[in-house]
């Protein structure tokens, strides 16, 4: 994918004295009781979207900084919407002031070599709908847009896309372009054999997801809930676990357009059960084909997850989208364990992404043996469904001196 980015920028001198525009992600959580006050509980996106700001600092530019925060509503201003803590973690990160503008579309006043964070880009009219006035009012105020908000990436709005249009120059920043790179060699160019792990409790949440890949890997990995419709699908007991039996045709289908191609959706050859679903029920492993009728499957079994790792430490490409059972309770655990550190063994380059993978990679201490994690959220299951996400698209077009359709 063709883009322009900020290090190809700063790389020709066009940085210095410009006004750079960062749409960054500062989503972060906070603790809104009396006590806590607004205190931000987790920073991670705070400190991810530091070396893009740096950058642009050290290559002289006057930075200009915005972030939504929460779902305000257009207009009306409450205090907890406000950017304010993001502001004072951001000065103590960077070591410098960073003040906070409100009232910022009509005008800003920043220096080169200073930066300001501009509030919550969220409250201003017009911002979730691409309002076109509102997006050129903000595309005036810099001569660089940059998006490095990869999990806004498949929004447009005024302050991701409207303003990318009309900006003189649009580019990415590193954590945008660190994705399109991650993605591209993941699903556009893969090192085969490409193998995808796609696990949640339904397949209804994923069935176009599951349809994309059936066209594009050499093994869909099901887990979860999904995996159980999968296993009626294939004829095989589930018990009382959950299912969707509706969506048993699309299973079957996607199991028949992975064949067709001489690809497999590998099926569990043996479970992890239980009769209620809780932390301290006993855990029994049964065949596939040997569940009872009062059983609750809750992970594979260790035959197929030792079946599923020799397939993943022989992989080219790896696609990971959620845990295979359910791994928050320690007696069913140990398939998502062996997956994991199957994929951090395995030579292939790995891609991951959504809430749970992430925590089951934090669990497993494997942050460093994963080619990529994406913190996108849904703007990742976006890509897995194959669709063309704004910000890429946009960026595409004005790296192509074209403007929007």
């Amino acid at each position: 994918m063709n883009v322009l980015r900020l290090a190809d920028l700063i790389a020709q001198g066009r940085v210095a004295g410009r006004r750079v525009f960062i749409r960054a992600d500062l989503n972060v959580p906070q603790d809104h009781s009396p006590e806590g006050r607004g205190r931000i509980t987790e920073d991670t996106r705070i400190r991810a979207s530091v070396p893009c700001i740096r950058m642009a600092l050290d290559a002289g530019a006057a930075v200009m900084v915005t972030s939504h925060l929460g779902r305000p509503t257009e207009g009306a201003f409450k205090p907890e919407d406000s950017l304010a803590p993001v502001a004072a973690r951001l000065a103590e990160l960077l070591g410098c002031p960073v003040p906070l503008v409100a009232d910022w579309v009509d005008g800003v006043a920043v220096a080169p070599g200073q930066v300001v964070l501009l509030e919550n880009c969220r409250l201003n009219q017009g911002e979730k709908k691409n309002d076109p006035v509102l997006a050129r009012k903000m595309a005036a105020l810099c001569d660089i847009f940059v998006h490095d908000a990869f999990g806004t990436a498949h929004r447009a709005e005024a302050s991701t896309y409207g303003i990318a249009e009309y900006a003189p120059i649009a580019c990415a920043g590193p954590l945008l372009a660190a994705e399109i790179d991650a993605i591209t060699q993941a699903l556009s160019a893969p090192r085969r054999p490409l193998l995808a792990i796609v696990a949640g409790s339904k397949v209804s949440t994923k069935l176009t997801i599951l349809q994309s890949l059936a066209a594009k890997v050499d093994g869909l990995i099901v887990g979860g809930g999904i995996a159980n419709t999968f296993l009626l699908a294939a004829g095989l007991p589930i018990g009382k676990s959950l299912a969707e039996p509706d969506l048993v045709g699309q299973a079957r289908a996607v199991i028949e357009a992975m064949k067709a191609r001489g690809a497999a959706v590998p099926m569990p050859v043996d479970v992890v059960t239980a009769q209620a679903f809780r932390a301290d029920a006993p855990a029994t492993v049964k065949a596939a084909a040997e569940v009872a009728a009062d059983d609750l499957i809750l992970d594979i079994g260790p035959q197929t997850a030792a079946m599923l790792a020799g397939q993943l430490k022989a992989a080219g490409t790896i696609v990971w989208n959620g845990p295979v059972g359910v791994f928050e309770f320690e007696g069913f655990a140990h398939g998502t364990e062996t997956i994991a550190r199957a994929i951090a063994a395995s030579p292939a380059f790995s891609i991951a992404g959504g809430g749970d993978t992430l925590a089951a990679i934090a669990k497993y201490g494997i942050e460093a043996d994963v080619g990529y994690i994406s913190t996108g959220g849904g703007a990742f299951l976006e890509v897995l469904e194959g669709k063309t996400l704004p910000a890429f698209e946009i960026l595409s077009r004005r790296a192509a001196g074209l403007s929007a359709p």
